[in-house]
């Protein structure tokens, strides 16, 4: 058969037509083939000996998302919790001895992140490292891996934007995004990565979310969680810790933010030798201060304007980080918009609260890893593909 070029009429080629004989063969070849095709299949199988080292905010949340699902798909563990906050993994090791769990299975060393953390690193027989912390740690956590090429899954620091449309509402719809926002943030101190710490509110509203964040940010309270009364906040974990937050509260100041709320030194009325820090909220931070690009990981909110949503956009993606990014609108069809150009491995709309069931984790400096959920369990495990069985 002749094949025409429809641009001038002239022959381009020519084809061979099919006979129902070359019909039979194709389809006894197909039907021979499907005997071993048929029976390719992926099997999914433990990674191995994984090395899993957990932080010191919140300690068991941390334990129990690695130790549970590298157990759960054929892993065994050797486990390194952080030095500074260690008694709930104590208690975690406890259950687990209690509860039956075959020896070997489940490991746990108590140690600094130079010596035990490094040592699980750089093992030749560990097969995986999970690791949740800071970013530079999770850096130098790379860097002993990379000798023996084994898997690592990072889940690392935030600079959590909070993106607030005037769109929200009217005077009290406002108020209660930003008293949900100080709130978010304030939480646990401040010592959580998913913190939205760079609260972006459009210029149409402003004065209103500044006026309003002064006022909550006042009435926050700091004490002991152990004595009688309500306390809003407790202590930061360390010395080291609350000298951190104190240089970047200083930084603020120095750099020409100005404070709402809050400022240095110690909330009166807290026992001097705990790790107390005043709330402290800042507005008209730019994006050349420490407090934009720092993860402070203590209880300290920034406040920064926007005009439209381009530039709400440009400003929420301007960080090396990309964990968590929230958003606050009353226009569905904008939400939907705006999640999808924020650089981010979460975004929360509206201050709904993420389903167990969806992952956790980053991308950029955030980290790699994804815990929770169905893709927790899949960082556990290899994928092996089969083919050629009878």
């Amino acid at each position: 058969m002749t094949i025409i070029n429809p641009s001038d009429g002239e022959s381009l080629g020519s084809l061979t037509l099919g006979t129902e004989k070359d019909v039979d063969e194709a389809v006894k070849a197909a039907k021979i083939a499907l005997e071993t095709w048929s029976r390719c299949a992926l099997h999914h199988s433990p990674v191995g000996v994984c090395g899993l080292i957990t932080p010191w905010n919140w300690p068991m949340n941390q334990v129990v998302l690695k130790v549970l699902p590298a157990i759960a798909c054929g892993n065994t563990v050797v486990l390194k919790p952080s030095e500074i906050s260690p008694l709930s993994a104590l208690i975690f090791a406890e259950i687990m001895i209690e509860a039956g769990t075959p020896e070997g299975v489940f490991n746990m060393i108590n140690g600094t992140g130079d010596v035990v953390g490094n040592a699980i690193s750089r093992h030749p027989d560990v097969d995986m490292v999970s690791f949740t912390g800071s970013t530079r740690a999770g850096i130098e956590v790379t860097k002993s891996a990379a000798d023996t090429v084994k898997r690592v899954t990072l889940e690392l620091g935030g600079k959590g934007p909070n993106l607030i449309f005037g769109d929200v509402g009217g005077v009290e719809e406002v108020r209660e995004a930003v008293r949900k926002s100080v709130k978010l943030c304030f939480n646990n101190s401040g010592q959580s990565c998913n913190a939205p710490t760079r609260m972006l509110v459009e210029r149409s509203i402003y004065e209103n979310a500044i006026k309003c964040a002064k006022e909550i940010g006042s009435a926050v309270t700091v004490g002991d969680p152990a004595s009688e009364g309500s306390h809003s906040l407790g202590p930061l974990v360390s010395s080291n810790q609350y000298e951190k937050v104190q240089e970047l509260i200083q930084s603020g100041i120095d750099e020409g933010a100005n404070l709402l709320v809050g400022g240095l030194g110690k909330p009166e009325g807290c026992n001097k030798n705990g790790f107390f820090a005043r709330p402290t909220i800042f507005e008209g931070v730019t994006s050349d201060m420490r407090l934009w690009r720092e993860e402070v990981f203590g209880p300290v909110l920034s406040i920064s304007p926007f005009d439209d949503e381009e530039e709400g956009i440009r400003m929420a993606n301007d960080t090396v980080y990309g964990l968590t990014s929230y958003l606050q609108t009353g226009s569905e069809k904008r939400a939907e918009r705006v999640a999808g150009k924020l650089r981010a491995g979460m975004v929360e709309i509206n201050f709904k609260p993420r389903s167990a069931k969806t992952p956790f984790g980053g991308v950029g400096q955030s980290g790699n890893g994804r815990e929770g959920g169905e893709h927790g369990f899949r960082e556990f495990l290899e994928v092996k593909a089969v083919s050629g069985l009878n």
